[in-house]
């Protein structure tokens, strides 16, 4: 999961009706100082993407495919995804500049409802789900260190990561600014740390062809990449994938595709790369088709080194491969060090989607979507704990200058806890999935809606038309068929969006009548 040290999804910073081109150019245009090259929005989008995902989620993807070699194919087709929503995005980026992320898109395409649902997926479902699996994943990484690897962890291990989420909210409330200065660090760490296992399984795979001597888990070089194994499922049952019927396979297929998904989590913010481009129409499209293939490259070459490194059959079991592989290839005391690496990595993630989550909170509450207690900044309810300014049109920038909002983390916070103590990380990631690619496909789909319903509209990015075709399909059929296989988190998705719908319409006309 990429770090997020961006300008939040639904940041608030004009009018909500994307439709107005004119508007958002003007306030893109005040906003904005456009100084930055290819090479910085190919930094940029390389910074965003790269997070702890490429070192948790291996273990959920092979445990839903049959052979290391289809585990690869995920991690290639995730990349795929990314790549074409990606430029989807810049084309309505372009179009729609700004910064309020996909809202306006969906208000513009569908109406508000669907702007609105998407802030409240978001904020209830999606950042509440990606900040318990962090705190999950830094708890099963020092687990991991330890020899100590299960897909479901007891009930302490539930508990540590609660501490971990209230260490980093609270982090947040006080001091955002202090947190998010720590960002170029992490991206530092990050790809230092995917580096060093990249040069560990080629040192395997030297070492052997040079004298014959296994240094790694040993399967790699003795058994079929392509050959199909028995899977063994949470409930304990086991899974023989030659009897499968391809409806059975597809469902599990895309379950590690949502496991692979969530590694290429925030390719959707290049519409923000856009907005600091010297000339986005040339710019943006080369950053993208750069950087975007970089981090393909090194997450199938990292997933390729954990089947090098790790017996096949631990892989499928841990919930932080990177730290298995560690201490499996260099032994417990390297792993140590590995340990609190992959943990700096997890910890900026953490607080930058906390820090993300509490911006798009206050975002949705200064549009009226929420109440005005999740919009105020400095403040525990009511009471006023720092010197914050709360007049609305000081907000952002306020918590520019390290001003927490510290009703919206407590929210965040809380709903996190509950994704913790309910669910482990194999369900929040399916659960997580279905939640952002839903609207990711209504976007996408939006996208391919506005090509015939307004051809004239000024693109000054616009890929071929097959591009978010690709996208549409792909996210569409994973979405529905990821809905049938895992119909519980499908399920609680439905009830959050029915209860938005519900929440949306009667707000709106309890703030007619009090207008009235």
């Amino acid at each position: 999961m990429a770090s997020s040290e961006v300008t939040p999804l639904l940041r608030d910073e004009g009018p909500s009706n994307a439709g107005s081109r004119e508007n958002d150019q003007n306030l893109s245009r005040g906003t904005f100082a456009r100084q930055l090259s290819a090479l910085d929005g190919f930094a940029l989008l390389i910074s965003i993407v790269i997070g702890s995902g490429v070192f948790s989620s291996p273990g959920p993807v092979d445990a839903n495919v049959p052979s290391p070699g289809a585990a690869l194919l995920i991690w290639l087709l995730g990349g795929v995804l990314a790549w074409t929503g990606a430029l989807t995005m810049a084309e309505l980026g372009a179009a729609f500049p700004g910064e309020g992320g996909i809202q306006p898109y969906l208000t513009h395409i569908y109406g508000e409802v669907f702007g609105f649902l998407a802030a409240w997926s978001w904020i209830v479902a999606v950042m509440p789900a990606t900040l318990a699996i962090l705190s999950i994943v830094f708890v099963e990484s020092i687990y991991s260190s330890l020899g100590i690897n299960t897909p479901e962890p007891p009930i302490t291990h539930k508990l540590l990561s609660l501490l971990v989420l209230a260490a980093v909210g609270m982090a947040n409330s006080i001091s955002t600014k202090t947190s998010t200065r720590l960002g170029n660090f992490f991206v530092a760490v990050k790809l230092l740390s995917i580096s060093l296992l990249i040069v560990a399984g080629l040192t395997v795979v030297f070492i052997y062809f040079g004298n014959h001597k296994d240094l790694g888990g040993g399967d790699w070089r003795r058994r079929d990449w392509f050959e199909a194994r028995d899977s063994i499922l949470p409930d304990g049952r086991r899974f023989e994938w030659r009897r499968a019927t391809t409806w059975e396979s597809l469902g599990f297929y895309c379950a590690a595709l949502y496991g692979a998904l969530w590694a290429y989590s925030g390719w959707d913010k290049a519409n923000y790369v856009a907005a600091e481009l010297r000339n986005p129409s040339k710019q943006l499209p080369l950053a993208i088709n750069t950087a975007i293939p970089t981090i393909i490259i090194c997450y199938v070459a990292a997933n390729a080194v954990y089947y090098v490194l790790l017996p096949w059959k631990v892989i499928s079991v841990t919930d932080a491969a990177a730290v298995t592989a560690v201490t499996h290839f260099l032994g417990k005391g390297v792993a140590y060090f590995a340990t609190v690496l992959i943990c700096f990595v997890i910890a900026g993630s953490a607080l930058g989607n906390s820090f993300v989550a509490g911006r798009m909170t206050v975002a949705a509450s200064n549009k009226n979507w929420l109440p005005k207690i999740f919009g105020t900044i400095g403040h525990l309810g009511r009471w006023k704990v720092s010197k914050a300014n709360s007049r609305e049109e000081n907000i952002n920038a306020a918590m520019d200058k390290g001003e927490s909002p510290i009703n919206a983390l407590v929210l965040s916070t809380f709903l996190s806890a509950i994704y913790i103590l309910g669910a482990n990380m194999r369900i929040l990631l399916t659960f997580n999935g279905l939640g952002e690619y839903t609207f990711f496909f209504l976007t996408v789909l939006g996208d391919i809606i506005l090509r015939w319903r307004e051809p004239t509209l000024h693109r000054p990015v616009k890929p071929l038309i097959i591009i978010p075709i690709i996208f549409a399909l792909i996210s569409g059929f994973v979405v529905i068929r990821g809905a049938i296989f895992a119909p519980t988190q499908a399920a609680i998705l439905i009830g959050i969006w029915a209860i938005g719908v519900l929440f949306f319409y009667t707000r709106k006309r309890v703030l007619q009548r009090v207008r009235n």
